[in-house]
């Protein structure tokens, strides 16, 4: 599962996903174990922000693959590295 969000704090959001995969199964971080950053953008404005999740939720996730791949082509977690 590929999940789309957006955050002001990405680090604490990450530790959230994953108090919620551990300790909220029926949460959506719960049942699919949402924990690790794969791809990441910012942006100045938090209007620009919502436009952008709306338009990835909105993909395939053959597309979301493509947008990740072009910018960590190794799949690489980015939790420890950004």
């Amino acid at each position: 599962m590929l999940y789309v969000g957006i955050t002001n704090n990405w680090q604490k959001r990450i530790a959230e996903h994953i108090a919620d995969a551990e300790n909220l199964k029926h949460s959506f971080a719960g049942k699919y174990n949402c924990r690790y950053l794969l791809h990441l953008e910012e942006f100045m404005f938090v209007y620009d922000a919502i436009a952008r999740e709306k338009e990835i939720k909105g993909w395939n996730r053959q597309k979301k693959e493509k947008l990740i791949t072009e910018h960590n082509p190794d799949w690489i977690f980015l939790n420890e590295h950004v």
